[in-house]
């Protein structure tokens, strides 16, 4: 099995193109399967699809939740039928699985105050605070994905449009919107504190370590949790709370759902209107809360 889930890997890598972190999600499942085989004895010919649900169950009880199931089955999937294609075994045990229904779960967003107040808060005078500004107000700005800042380069981005090519989810390139203060945030950063953290080893990435190199999502992760302590938030927060804000006050703002689509880079607009319920939810707090009779 070992052998096997190498060389599927490979395959994701070489013949797919896929990336590492799609790779290590995909060997993460494939792991776990094998492990769950070696405890019962099972070999692969004798994995049949009650074998595969018994296994997706049993990561439901260990607390895997819906949308990571969801994405354990594709796993399951494309490994079964790349199995099965090679004449390893005689049918696909994985074809007849039944995704797990989608989490119904809102997602958590902040106020148009609360982020006023956490970004005008910044004090750019201090080191670095230019940096984590701009980074800040880019999220908010343009509602990046963590991985699509963490890759945005110098070259990409027309400041006197305000516009940001970025690269998404399947290497899909589109074109997002920089605010105004964001793109003065960014502008103050790349003209006053970029030039100092470039080191001969710098590639063009917009933000730069104190060592010259890109940042990685975690550090990003770890700015935006320390920022938003500094600034008195109690909540959590995270880097995509800031693109969950984004869309949502897009929309309470009157911005149509497929432009709001566009911008976030979702492939299906389903995924985008978790955010129409997010709105409705407001507007009942608001009616319950002014309405004499609500």
């Amino acid at each position: 099995m070992q052998h096997r889930i190498d060389d599927f890997i490979k395959f994701l890598a070489i013949e797919r193109g896929l990336s590492e972190a799609y790779q290590l999600s995909v060997r993460q499942t494939l792991q776990s399967l094998a492990d769950c085989m070696d405890q019962r004895k099972l070999g692969l010919n004798e994995m049949g699809t009650d074998e595969l649900s018994e296994f997706l169950n049993q990561r439901k009880a260990e607390g895997l939740g819906a949308s990571s199931r969801r994405l354990a089955t594709v796993h399951l999937k494309i490994f079964f039928r790349w199995i099965a294609a090679t004449g390893d075994i005689g049918m696909d045990p994985a074809e007849p699985l039944q995704a797990a229904k989608p989490d119904r779960k809102l997602p958590s967003t902040l106020s148009a105050r609360e982020i006023r107040n956490w970004l005008e808060g910044i004090p750019t005078e201090h080191p670095l605070g230019r940096r984590d500004k701009a980074i800040l107000e880019l999220f908010y700005s343009s509602g990046l994905r963590l991985a699509e800042l963490c890759a945005a380069r110098l070259e990409w981005l027309d400041t006197e449009e305000g516009f940001l090519r970025v690269s998404g989810k399947g290497k899909k390139t589109r074109l997002v919107r920089v605010g105004k203060d964001a793109l003065l945030a960014i502008t103050n950063y790349l003209s006053n504190e970029r030039r100092e953290l470039v080191k001969p080893h710098s590639s063009s990435q917009i933000f730069l370590s104190v060592r010259g190199g890109p940042l990685t999502p975690e550090r990003i992760r770890q700015i935006v949790k320390r920022r938003a302590k500094l600034a008195g938030i109690d909540s959590k927060v995270y880097p995509h709370l800031l693109r969950h804000s984004f869309a949502t006050h897009l929309l309470e703002g009157g911005a149509d759902l497929r432009v709001i689509q566009e911008l976030l880079g979702h492939a299906d607009i389903a995924t985008t209107q978790i955010y129409t319920h997010v709105s409705t939810k407001g507007l009942k707090d608001t009616h319950r809360k002014f309405h004499p009779r609500g």
